[in-house]
């Protein structure tokens, strides 16, 4: 983003109650050089900047709402693995986000943190299984289990 889009951005989001530098989702519509929105998570709710950067003898021009955590309208959070790679689709206020392996993962991350919110709760990012194998006092890795160590189902009543 230029600086002159920035400098139309910066003060609705200072305004609206999101912080320095926030984490925000940018949905790079069908003419990310024309227009895009941006998504800011904020304690009030979700703040959505609608940029247009083409405007003529204007310059770039931004409008912003913010849309109570009650009234944030997502859909669910989906997640498909196949040939080894992972697809997310997520839906939040009439944008899709789609994302394969990476960009899925952040996504991920992104509707998670809008559900923390709109449950009225923190988020806390979960560790990957590389991170709860590396963990002090975490179990160790599955190779080094033994099978009696596993855990196992109580047996049925009666059996």
């Amino acid at each position: 983003m230029s600086s002159k889009v920035v400098a139309v951005i910066e003060p609705i989001l200072a305004s609206m109650g999101a912080g320095p530098d926030p984490s925000c989702w940018v949905v790079w519509g069908d003419d990310p050089a024309a227009r895009y929105v941006i998504l800011v998570p904020t304690d009030a709710g979700l703040l959505q900047v609608h940029v247009r950067v083409l405007v003529p003898q204007e310059g770039p021009r931004a409008s912003g709402k913010l849309v109570r955590w009650n009234r944030v309208q997502v859909g669910e959070l989906a997640m498909e693995v196949a040939g080894g790679h992972r697809l997310i689709s997520f839906q939040v206020e009439n944008h899709v986000l789609r994302g394969t392996d990476e960009d899925a993962d952040t996504i991920a991350a992104f509707g998670l943190m809008l559900f923390a919110a709109i449950d009225g709760r923190a988020y806390r990012p979960a560790a990957t299984p590389d991170e709860r194998e590396r963990a002090p006092g975490g179990p160790p890795p599955a190779s080094e289990q033994a099978v009696d160590d596993l855990p196992r189902l109580p047996p049925p009543p009666g059996g």
